[in-house]
């Protein structure tokens, strides 16, 4: 499986990379932002990218392009909507969790996660069979 890991801090992607790791998931890309993202999911689909990415793992808040805003522009695009998408985020309201599941994510991480919550959201999302 191919995944995006998207945050503006280059130590949330790391963290979030070697968790993955650690969970078995070695092809791993990062993105910057948003806008980095968006141009890495058009890219595949253009020919740049030989492999289209299985999930999008993204934090809701970032400059310039918002996780919020990929997301959005991810489900309005017909090569892309049906992406799999888990979004990462600090703000744990009702409100903002009920907003980003009507866009359609797969499961949500609440900041800071660890391997064993990153590990639930997987298995939740489908993408890690839970151990027994």
């Amino acid at each position: 499986m191919k995944f995006l890991v998207v945050d503006d801090k280059a130590s949330v992607r790391s963290a979030m990379v070697d968790i993955l790791a650690g969970l078995g998931f070695k092809d791993v890309t990062e993105a910057a932002d948003g806008g980095d993202a968006w141009f890495k999911l058009k890219a595949e689909f253009e020919g740049v990218m030989p492999e289209k990415f299985d999930l999008v793992i993204s934090d809701m808040e970032m400059p310039e392009m918002s996780g919020l805003d990929l997301l959005k522009a991810v489900r309005g695009d017909k090569s892309l909507k049906d992406t799999p998408f888990i979004m990462v985020t600090s703000i744990n309201t009702k409100d903002t969790i009920l907003a980003i599941m009507k866009l359609g994510i797969k499961a949500y991480i609440i900041k800071p996660f660890t391997m064993e919550s990153v590990a639930a959201k997987l298995v939740q999302a489908g993408f890690l069979k839970k151990k027994d």
